[in-house]
């Protein structure tokens, strides 16, 4: 009786640690898995906040206008841009509208 209870015991502990092995490697694969995820995500975040912060200021537009393109820019009024709306029907040509969300 001692022999099959000693037994079921070194059977028990043999399986739960199999499960418990299987468990953890699955945990680690998702661990894994988020961390790639956020490296990606973070050199993306990287890039668009560097884009950022050197294309929106106007200033540094400004800048970038008198390095690269010398006087091919020129500032235009708000006011002089329009649309240009094409449906199935008809084209039209309106004022341009700022609208805030």
């Amino acid at each position: 009786m001692k022999k099959f209870a000693l037994a079921a015991v070194i059977f028990t502990l043999v399986l739960s640690t199999a499960i418990i092995k299987n468990t953890t490697k699955k945990i680690e694969d998702e661990i894994f898995t988020a961390k790639e995820n956020i490296r990606v995500l973070k050199s993306e975040f990287e890039n668009v906040s560097l884009e950022y912060d050197y294309l929106s200021s106007a200033d540094k537009l400004l800048d970038y206008q008198f390095l690269y393109f010398e006087d091919d820019l020129i500032q235009k009024n708000i006011k002089d841009i329009k649309t240009f709306n094409i449906s199935e029907s008809t084209e039209k040509i309106q004022d341009f509208k700022i609208t805030k969300d």
